[in-house]
């Protein structure tokens, strides 16, 4: 919205010809979602407590988490207020990357808003079903991987079903169209999901995802310049540069809530947070073309997604297979997610996350440093 306005007086002043350059939108992005976050943060926070809107812990879970009864939830509404409306902002709305992340972010973070409220102010304890809360997911994948190979981005080499192999020049791998589809949804559900599963500590989630964010902020920058796609032998994306500004909006969003969610958080992101959020990288992930590269920057969110897979699935054989007795004593990891086995172990809350903050520092650069081996 303010380069619309700007640009005209973009030849006759220096400041307005500032909206040209995506690097200024972006930091200007990350500042305004941060003052957004400082500002509604407390009102939001203190009217879920009005509302009585808290956070209901399973007896079956770690013990240190009983004293989190009652902490407010549904604290994701800051990170979608901070993360939409800077880029409605600073970003340009005729550009569909930006468009579409923004619609990913709010169709995500509308299921889980149901969620949260069906499981907190409904009292209903499973919250929305899991079958129509995968529906929600599936659908939009669906229609995303449609919109993609029936509206293809112009300007660039690679073909609507693509995707690129990430530490090899101009390597891309083209699917069958029906089988793009499922991938992309694939791909959209499942960073949804993982994301939402990381969401168990206070600051855990957050920070990761704005580790994650910032990062996709800067293929996000290179793919959308000509130069620098030309330098670092990577495929250029005409307009994917107006994604750098979304991500630096989610990212100071995220920086934004980690002030209320850092340990011990007065407030969490619930799953109106942790499904937009997980939905905003997948999204951004299917739209530069990378989805192999959300592999890397997300691994940590993989690593806990793959825990409880593998969790449940030895689960359930070992209990048809001996008995249920059984299965429960020769469990994989003595809790899952991950980060609650650790706790398991001794590692106290913040010492998991921030162990993990650094495993997601170290997973972003190696995701960087595939930009120069290649």
């Amino acid at each position: 919205m303010l380069y619309w306005l700007l640009w005209p007086y973009a030849r006759h002043s220096d400041l307005a010809n500032l909206v040209s350059y995506i690097s200024f939108r972006a930091g200007a992005a990350v500042v305004t979602a941060l003052v957004i976050a400082f500002a509604a943060g407390p009102f939001i926070v203190r009217r879920l407590i009005a509302l009585k809107v808290g956070q209901i812990v399973r007896a079956d879970g770690p013990a240190t988490h009983l004293g989190k009864r009652g902490t407010p939830t549904m604290g994701g509404l800051i990170i979608l207020l901070a993360t939409i409306v800077p880029t409605l902002l600073w970003a340009r709305l005729d550009n569909r990357f930006v468009l579409v992340a923004l619609l990913a972010t709010a169709w995500m973070g509308a299921i889980g808003f149901v969620d949260d409220y069906l499981k907190i102010v409904r009292r209903r304890p499973s919250g929305l079903v899991a079958k129509y809360k995968m529906a929600g997911q599936v659908t939009f994948g669906l229609a995303l991987g449609f919109l993609l190979l029936a509206f293809p981005w112009t300007g660039t080499v690679l073909p609507p079903s693509s995707t690129t192999v990430p530490f090899f020049k101009y390597v891309y791998v083209v699917m069958w169209r029906p089988l793009y589809i499922v991938f992309v949804t694939f791909i959209l559900a499942g960073s949804s999901n993982a994301v939402n599963l990381t969401d168990g500590l206070d600051g855990l989630a957050t920070g990761l995802s704005a580790i994650a964010a910032i990062t996709f902020a800067a293929f996000a920058y290179l793919f959308g310049r000509v130069d620098a796609s030309e330098y670092l032998k990577v495929f250029y994306l005409p307009g994917a540069g107006e994604l750098a500004i979304f991500c630096a909006s989610l990212m100071g969003a995220c920086v934004g809530f980690l002030w209320f969610n850092a340990h011990p958080a007065k407030v969490f992101m619930g799953d109106t947070g942790s499904l937009a959020i997980g939905g905003a990288l997948g999204t951004v992930a299917i739209l530069l073309k990378a989805e192999f590269l959300l592999g890397i920057i997300g691994a940590v969110f993989v690593a806990e997604t793959v825990s409880v897979m593998i969790q449940t699935g030895v689960f359930r054989y070992r209990a048809r297979r001996y008995g249920r007795e059984y299965a429960k004593e020769h469990r994989v990891f003595r809790m899952a997610p991950l980060h609650h086995h650790f706790e398991q172990k001794g590692w106290h809350e913040s010492t998991v996350v921030t162990r993990f903050y650094i495993l997601g520092i170290l997973c972003a650069l190696l995701a960087l440093a595939t930009l120069k081996i290649r």
